[in-house]
């Protein structure tokens, strides 16, 4: 009997933290490059389970036939893509569901995005569930950092956030994407720095300096 290959886990995650994972990738025999997986701290990730809410939904027509929906989970947005008779796994789905979406993890014209192998229509509790579940699963690793890398992180973000008063404010996803430390992390040290009154949020989302 021929030995059946190992199913990869499907990784929960925040589509942040997979936006923000490094993308690994490997030479096909045409020389094309093709994503391989992607690294977040010490797993390599082929496959995902994300909950997040159907914001768009989009069906080409012709004979190449495909299909998109983009998934946001109040972390970030991300594309799931589906082609020819797979297209029926989004026949029920539309703009406002709050779905679970298993699939491989794909990259095409600079975009990371999900090949979905289940879709499965959820309650929206499930999407603070999720929340709470990931962050559970993140505290060994958060409390691995040490305080002067908290420090660094600290004095980046005010820094950041000072140069960000010529355009009033800057977004708190856009500090996420553009810091390396982990998401979690980050949104815990602005949370600091508004309770310490180093900075304020103008609005819901987008924070100042205030000094």
């Amino acid at each position: 009997m021929p030995e059946q290959k190992k199913r990869e886990t499907a990784h929960k995650l925040r589509i942040i933290d997979l936006l923000k994972a490094n993308q690994i990738f490997e030479e096909t025999e045409n020389l094309n490059k093709r994503l391989k997986h992607v690294e977040l701290g010490n797993r390599n990730i082929v496959r995902v389970n994300i909950i997040a809410n159907v914001i768009d939904k989009y069906e080409s027509e012709g004979e190449k036939r495909f299909a998109t929906i983009t998934l946001d989970d109040g972390s970030g947005q991300i594309r799931a893509r589906v082609f020819a008779d797979d297209i029926a796994l989004f026949k029920d789905i539309v703009q406002g569901d709050t779905i679970l979406a298993i699939g491989l993890v794909r990259f095409f014209n600079q975009e990371l995005y999900v090949l979905p192998e289940l879709i499965k229509k959820q309650n929206p509790k499930y999407l603070l569930i999720r929340k709470l579940e990931i962050e559970k699963s993140f505290q060994p690793m958060l409390t691995e950092v040490k305080k002067k890398e908290i420090k660094a992180l600290r004095d980046e973000l005010i820094t950041m956030i000072k140069e960000a008063e010529v355009k009033e404010g800057i977004d708190k996803e856009e500090i996420i994407i553009k810091l390396k430390s982990p998401p979690q992390i980050i949104t815990q040290e602005i949370q600091k720095l508004l309770e310490d009154g180093v900075i304020y949020e103008p609005r819901p989302g987008r924070v100042r300096y205030l000094g």
